[in-house]
């Protein structure tokens, strides 16, 4: 239709170039013609169909009264000159009296393509302004609203467009048009004018309050805008849209929710789509394939299922898209039997599955613990010609080996670098460190050797565990050429290298552990103080006194506290000493100690003259600087340790002093229960051997004085021993014929009997004075007590003094 306007736009034109060209052609007659101001003007010509392919047109009027009607014929000429036709002459009518003209004596209605063509013919002539205004208003016909959209169509320049719509807006025939606003809509678009199409969509919500339906132009504003990205603009007129109470189409939503999602905003896009399903607007199959996969990405799993089940009800056919999203979110989260189905209906619509899918679902399996099915997906991947990538190298082998799967794993590892990767430091850790916690050594190390050919720096997780495999190996030499590369490699190897001496020493291997100290020192390494004291112990424990001392005397120097049970479990180790030579380290380690108890040790067995103080006021001085709140334990453990030396060593008055003045310091306060006149008892259950020596002397003494300068005499008296030390009691007490009886952690008798027992003058002398010498009985409680003791029955010979040359 726009090329048939034209077309007779442009021969008209012709026409009147040819009548200019032909006026020297005509007869004289034609001289004799009226003013050219009596000629029908261009758009009176334009109006008559008739006049288009002639040449030249030669005119006869008398118009001499004025009269609009023409007397004389008209004859239309070729460019030779001849006659084509002749006949009677068109004239004009009135505008806006009668919307036709006159062809000879006939009416005949205004072609529209001819007032159209006029309409373009101002526009494209005047563009815009008043001038193009006026020109409007002179139009010798009345336009009306298809003239105006089909003028849009031809027009094309976009403000010369608006400019005539703004004209036929103030016209009285104006009536809103919805496809006017679509073409304005789609000019402004193509000039990314936004601006000018908000503007114009507000004049276009005026114009709907008349009650006319813009559906189709309210719907483009809003695509385009979406397009553009315009967030705010778009969803602003897309709530005036829905406030003017018109309807929105399922693409408008489509592009609205593609925006939504593309701003990030997925939760608003889901918004929308509720709305959409409130409005009843049916979903179509870009919406579905919007839907389905951002569903299914943001969790909502049952959703995004159910929406896939009602497309395939409602005919669509899901795209690739749709499957790998479902495929992969459901593996994600563990539904590996419904992403396998997807998969599977993926298959038979005949989609060939992509690298992504096959990635996704076999790092579902992987991560579920399901190998076994993750490899059959490998496999099918490989056979259907896809080349695995470097992350799915690295997370099957990965997973095998920390599954225990070492030998696939290996293999793998094997296939990854023949495919060209170079595997990451973190297989190469995960690999080595699965090899080294299997004890599997030279694996491990060809690993390593092969992560450092290679270029790459091991980890400082993947030194500590090969160095503790080392360890375990007790390969000492290669362990320090490994920590020594460690060093080089920038590591802070001082935890490293004490965690593989503490290997050693809970191994119990003192001489390998010892070995690594002095390469930590010769390397200029360094350790704590933890650990340098866990190793002297466990040089005590194995005998190693010469490398103990040095040790302790390390711990002492640098700053450390020799702490009270430090001390206790070297005299611990006295006692059991059976060698006189080890007694010697001993004693020469107690001194290295510099700990007070070892200064109360020396002045215990002094004389009065030395100490310049009774024994009594001596040991109660000592206990009183103790830290009962802190040190309770320890203290215990010191008295008890001291009473079997003091034992051993034939100093009963000083135990009895050291017990008396524990008691009084409560270290032992359920020892000893007076019950009135019923029972008096007893507990040596937690004492050492020569403690509850002591504390049984001590004690019935104490009953003694009671009963004999008191005249309390209990029913019975009850000596709690335990298994371990009834026996060793019970014979010490039974060479001074002792009424206790012997059950079977208890001795008790009667307070009668007990009372007898006292008044006889070997019990006076047995309690007032010495134990007698047993010195087999209580070596062989001791090694009971002590396992670790030696089975050799002591000498029997008179104890040696702490301290020679000085008398006790």
């Amino acid at each position: 239709m726009n090329r048939q306007f034209l077309s007779s736009a442009t021969k008209l034109t012709r026409i009147f170039s040819l009548l200019s060209r032909a006026h020297s052609l005509v007869s004289p007659k034609l001289a004799s013609l009226p003013s050219p101001s009596r000629f029908p003007s261009t758009s009176r010509l334009c109006n008559a169909s008739n006049l288009v392919g002639t040449r030249i047109a030669r005119c006869y009027c008398n118009g001499s009264d004025g009269s609009k009607e023409w007397t004389e014929e008209i004859e239309y000429l070729d460019e030779s000159g001849g006659v084509i036709f002749k006949g009677k002459g068109v004239r004009s009518v009135e505008p806006g009296v009668d919307d036709h003209v006159m062809v000879g004596e006939v009416k005949k209605p205004f072609v529209n393509a001819m007032a159209v063509a006029k309409i373009v013919e101002v526009v494209k002539r005047w563009k815009w302004g008043p001038e193009l205004e006026t020109q409007l208003d002179k139009l010798q016909f009345v336009p009306n609203m298809t003239h105006v959209g089909q003028a849009l169509k031809i027009i094309g320049d976009i403000d010369a467009c608006l400019s005539l719509f703004r004209w036929a807006k103030r016209q009285a025939w104006y009536a809103p048009s919805d496809e006017c606003y679509v073409m304005l809509f789609d000019g402004l678009n193509q000039k990314r004018d936004f601006e000018g199409i908000q503007s114009l969509f507000d004049e276009m919500v005026g114009d709907s309050n008349d009650g006319v339906s813009l559906f189709a132009a309210y719907n483009r504003v809003i695509r385009h805008l979406a397009k553009a990205e315009k967030l705010e603009v778009s969803f602003c007129c897309f709530k005036k849209i829905l406030d003017a109470g018109c309807k929105v189409d399922t693409e408008t939503y489509n592009s609205l929710i593609t925006l939504f999602l593309n701003k990030g905003l997925p939760y608003k896009a889901f918004e929308m789509y509720e709305s959409m399903e409130k409005a009843g607007c049916s979903l179509d199959g870009s919406t579905y394939e919007l839907m389905i996969p951002n569903l299914a990405k943001s969790g909502r799993l049952d959703a995004a299922f159910k929406l896939f089940q009602e497309m395939k009800v409602r005919g669509f056919r899901p795209g690739l898209n749709i499957f790998a999203s479902l495929v992969d979110t459901m593996g994600k989260a563990g539904r590996l039997e419904s992403a396998m189905k997807v998969y599977m209906e993926m298959r038979g619509y005949g989609y060939k599955p992509s690298p992504t899918i096959y990635v996704s679902l076999i790092e579902s399996y992987v991560k579920s613990g399901k190998l076994e099915s993750a490899l059959r997906l490998w496999d099918e991947m490989r056979m259907a010609g896809f080349r695995p990538n470097f992350g799915l190298y690295t997370l099957i082998i990965e997973s095998h080996a920390k599954s225990g799967k070492l030998d696939i794993a290996m293999s793998m590892f094997l296939d990854m670098e023949k495919a060209g990767f170079l595997p990451t430091p973190s297989t190469y850790a995960c690999l080595l460190e699965m090899h080294a916690a299997s004890g599997q050594i030279d694996p491990a190390m060809k690993l390593y050797n092969s992560m450092t050919n290679a270029g790459l720096r091991p980890g400082l997780s993947t030194y500590t565990v090969l160095l503790t495999l080392l360890a375990n190996k007790k390969l000492v030499d290669v362990a320090a050429k490994i920590l020594l590369e460690m060093k080089a490699m920038g590591y802070s190897v001082d935890v490293t290298a004490s965690d593989v001496l503490m290997v050693y020493i809970k191994e119990g291997s003192v001489d390998l552990a010892l070995r690594w100290l002095r390469f930590m020192g010769s390397s200029g390494i360094r350790t704590n103080n933890f650990i340098i004291r866990q190793l002297f112990e466990s040089s005590m424990k194995s005998g190693l006194y010469e490398s103990a001392k040095p040790l302790l005397e390390t711990y002492v120097n640098s700053a450390a506290k020799v702490d009270l049970i430090l001390y206790t479990s070297i005299l611990a180790h006295l006692v059991r000493c059976q060698e006189e030579k080890n007694e010697r380290h001993l004693m020469s380690i107690l001194s290295a100690t510099k700990h007070k108890a070892h200064s109360f040790m020396c002045g215990l067995f002094t004389g009065a003259e030395h100490r310049g103080q009774p024994v009594l006021s001596f040991v109660r001085e000592f206990f009183q600087g103790i830290d009962y709140e802190l040190e309770e334990g320890a203290a215990k453990y010191f008295v008890n340790v001291l009473l079997n030396y003091l034992v051993l060593m034939g100093q009963i008055n000083r135990a009895r002093c050291v017990w008396k003045v524990a008691y009084e310091n409560k270290l032992f306060p359920k020892a000893i229960v007076f019950d009135q006149h019923i029972a008096w008892s007893l507990d040596v259950r937690n004492l050492s051997v020569g403690a509850a020596l002591i504390a049984v002397v001590h004690t019935l003494h104490r009953f003694r004085k009671r009963m004999l300068y008191y005249g309390i005499v209990p029913r019975r008296i009850k000596l709690v021993t335990g298994a371990t030390l009834k026996i060793v009691i019970a014979q010490m007490l039974s060479s001074v014929e002792s009424p206790f009886e012997v059950s079977k952690v208890v001795l008790r008798a009667s307070g009668d009997s007990v009372m007898e027992w006292f008044k006889k003058p070997i019990v006076q002398q047995f309690l007032l004075n010495e134990i007698p010498s047993r010195s087999d009985i209580l070596m062989h409680k001791l090694n009971i007590l002590f396992p670790s003791s030696a089975p050799e029955v002591r000498s029997l010979a008179p104890p040696k003094p702490l301290i020679a040359g000085r008398a006790l």
